[in-house]
């Protein structure tokens, strides 16, 4: 039988190896992007994804961020990563600069989600979106028992702290997609520990079970 010396080793060496792990909607984005494609990652905080996909995709990546302690950060990884926010720089992007323009876990806390989601689409020819779901059981759940704004695992902050202006359920961003003229190419709602519920067209369990979701688009 283990020790409790022994036993919390192995507890602290599965936690490291879980923290070690990619987050799981890069993990997905990850298997969207084709090898060798050229993608913009816009709000890419610390440069992880941009890494990830360099690594076992071989992109050609750039990062739009607008931390300047994370621009130096992802600089300092050897990342081309420039200052910039989404709601107002893309505009400056040519059509059609890049294969894949990606927005992760970013766009509930841009001011103009709708015009961001065209621009991604406009100047890549396929945009990827990951998301909380605020249709997710638990959410519901705790705002109808406390009456308060929830606060979860992929929704920590409290409602005055959070950057999150613009959240939405799962249901609401396939009416966006609808709204600016994408068309879902795949779309999969998932839960922190990576188990995946594909979307369908009915979006019922998936906008209940799904913590968060990720989209790949392209313009119809």
């Amino acid at each position: 039988m283990a020790t409790m010396d022994e036993t919390a080793d192995r507890f602290a060496a599965e936690a490291s190896e879980i923290a070690d792990q990619p987050r799981v909607d890069h993990q997905l984005i990850a298997e969207m992007v084709t090898a060798g494609a050229r993608v913009l990652d816009v709000g890419c905080g610390d440069g992880a994804l941009l890494h990830l996909l360099s690594d076992n995709r071989g992109t050609d990546g750039r990062g739009m961020e607008v931390s300047r302690e994370n621009v130096n950060a992802c600089v300092a990884r050897g990342l081309s990563v420039i200052q910039g926010d989404a709601d107002v720089d893309l505009d400056d992007y040519p059509d059609k600069a890049f294969d894949y323009a990606v927005l992760s876990l970013t766009i509930q806390a841009t001011r103009y989600p709708k015009t961001v989601l065209e621009n991604l689409l406009r100047i890549s020819r396929h945009a990827i979106v990951s998301f909380p779901n605020f249709g997710h059981w638990q959410i519901r759940t705790s705002l109808l028992l406390t009456g308060r704004m929830p606060q979860t695992r992929n929704l920590p902050e409290a409602w005055y702290d959070s950057p999150d202006s613009h959240l939405c359920s799962i249901v609401d961003f396939a009416k966006l997609c609808e709204a600016v003229d994408a068309e879902i190419e795949e779309a999969v709602a998932f839960n922190s520990w990576g188990r995946r519920l594909p979307i369908n067209r009915s979006i019922g369990l998936q906008n209940l079970f799904g913590e968060r979701a990720v989209f790949l688009m392209k313009k119809s």
